[in-house]
């Protein structure tokens, strides 16, 4: 997306926000290739028979996000975080609804450099890296809301400094730091 569909969907999506029901018309297709983008990242992550589709994760997502009715968009950067975060509540749902392995099935160890790259034949444990997030959120949650931004949302270090309101050089120094403890949690169990 380049700078004037970012300004415009910005625009747009400030007019959704004053209730303007038409601009929401002239964004969905805008956010829809974006949305699709972030569901196709999260779905590679999951297991290659994973029953929810990519396009059903979309739907469930924007069904969510037009639902909010109160909240003033800042950019594109702010709707495709909270966009990401709400995705990767609606996968940790699923994934609480489903099975779990048993305890003398080999755990697959990443780092989230790693686990960004993943393709579909990789499953990483969607929940014991929400657990892990979930705890670091209580010491720093700073640190865990760049996580979510970055690695579910895939925002840039320029996009999430846009988002938290801090510089781009904090984002990566907090983004190390978080990585660095999320090994160590993750490693642990």
């Amino acid at each position: 997306m380049d700078a004037s569909d970012s300004h415009e969907l910005t625009q747009l999506l400030a007019a959704w926000s004053d209730g303007e029901q038409e601009a929401l018309a002239k964004l969905a297709p805008l956010v829809h290739a974006e949305l699709y983008r972030l569901a196709k990242r999260y779905m590679s992550r999951e297991r290659a028979d994973h029953v929810l589709q990519t396009s059903a994760l979309i739907n469930e997502a924007y069904i969510r996000l037009i639902d909010w009715k109160a909240v003033r968009w800042q950019n594109r950067a702010h709707f495709f975080g909270v966009a990401a975060q709400m995705m990767r509540r609606i996968l940790v749902d699923f994934a609480r609804q489903r099975p779990r392995a048993d305890k003398n099935t080999e755990v697959q160890q990443l780092s989230l450099d790693e686990a960004m790259t993943l393709t579909i034949g990789n499953d990483p444990d969607l929940l014991a890296l929400d657990e892990a997030l979930k705890s670091l959120a209580e010491m720093d949650e700073r640190k865990s809301h760049i996580v979510e931004l970055r690695f579910f949302g895939g925002l840039s270090v320029d996009e999430t400094a846009e988002v938290m309101k801090i510089a781009p050089i904090t984002v990566m120094r907090e983004w190390n730091k978080a990585k660095a403890w999320l090994y160590r949690e993750l490693s642990s169990k």
